[in-house]
């Protein structure tokens, strides 16, 4: 208690300064329109700063969650598109697709937990496994293209073999083309991939995109690849193609599982021994 009657003892012409100048200011922007519009716009504008400030830091960290829902909503989306193509019936005899891709997969999202793109035979992990209806075989894309092909399955983790493995090989084509090859990679640059197998009468020219041609039961039609930046034309047969991917492999983040509801049936008809 000494030290507080010290102390306004020592600043009291201070502090009754103080006092004199808040009661001044308060009787200036109560009295004159001009000043108090002034104290009213500058108050507010540090207010909005300070909000802006506080909004942006809780943004920042609610990033994750809002990463979540927008997955969660791409893969539905991509889910009801997939329901809504139906098919025309033209005449009696003749059913054509609405839509020029029509197949009938689900997509179910994924996050990756780890990635190797640096060794020959390259390999992803994601966090779901069988308890999330994931199995082998099942192709794994994000919005730019493919990513690789479910391998080893365990209850809560799938290992994805990447398109960066020396072991992968898909079937590819030239975009609004019929001419397909076999997409293989020879272990060098993790950009570029090798399309082979395409005949010289094929017309590729640089620049040309590169897709997948849904001869397989794994990967739906017309899922992008990459761009054509190299044509090899010493090989007798046919051409070897380099094709820069759309996906860094070095970057990558979350990913859609495709399950083709018809993939066991059309293995059993195709493996059926003739009789």
């Amino acid at each position: 208690m000494q030290q507080l009657i010290y102390f306004f003892r020592k600043f009291k012409y201070f502090l009754f300064f103080l006092l004199l100048q808040c009661a001044a200011l308060s009787l200036i922007f109560n009295n004159l329109n001009f000043h108090k519009s002034k104290y009213v716009t500058s108050a507010s504008a540090v207010t909005s700063s300070l909000y802006n400030q506080a909004f942006s830091v809780s943004e920042y960290f609610s990033l994750k969650d809002v990463n979540n829902e927008l997955l969660l909503e791409n893969t539905d989306l991509r889910n009801r598109l997939r329901r809504r193509q139906k098919i025309t019936i033209l005449s009696d005899s003749t059913l054509v697709d609405t839509l020029k891709y029509f197949q009938k997969y689900t997509f179910s999202s994924a996050k990756i937990i780890n990635n190797n793109f640096t060794r020959a035979f390259n390999f992803l992990t994601l966090d779901k496994g069988r308890n999330d209806s994931l199995y082998k075989e099942m192709a794994v894309v994000n919005g730019k293209g493919i990513i690789g092909i479910t391998e080893t399955v365990s209850p809560n983790y799938t290992r994805v073999q990447s398109v960066l493995n020396k072991n992968s090989k898909l079937n590819a084509r030239l975009k609004d083309s019929r001419y397909f090859g076999s997409l293989k990679w020879d272990g060098r640059d993790y950009r570029v991939l090798q399309l082979t197998d395409i005949p010289r009468q094929a017309p590729v020219k640089i620049g040309d995109t590169i897709e997948t041609d849904g001869k397989s039961t794994i990967f739906p039609e017309g899922i992008l690849i990459g761009k054509v930046v190299g044509i090899n034309n010493d090989t007798a047969v046919d051409n070897v193609i380099d094709v820069k991917l759309f996906n860094d492999m070095s970057n990558v983040g979350p990913v859609y599982v495709i399950k083709n509801l018809h993939k066991y049936e059309i293995k059993q008809i195709e493996n059926t021994v003739n009789e």
